[in-house]
């Protein structure tokens, strides 16, 4: 499964290596793909979109838009 959220204010190099970091602490995410501003997010169909944002709070951003696609398949254990 295939979750997107938008981070406004997220524009520097630093920041997109914080909430990366952030996201992989977080059970269930397989991947993350960070650029300034947005956040793909792959993972197993467990990770919520409070979970994601919950992390991206730790380091101090607020997450815009989520869009979860539902498309791709769940990733199996």
């Amino acid at each position: 499964m295939q979750t997107t959220v938008s981070i406004p204010g997220m524009s520097s190099a630093h920041a997109v290596r914080a909430v990366f970091t952030a996201l992989a602490g977080v059970s269930g995410i397989d991947r993350a793909d960070v650029t300034p501003g947005r956040a793909v997010i792959d993972h197993d169909g467990t990770v919520t979109v409070d979970a994601i944002r919950d992390a991206i709070a730790v380091v101090g951003f607020e997450i815009g838009e989520a869009k979860e696609n539902r498309r791709t398949l769940p990733i199996a254990p």
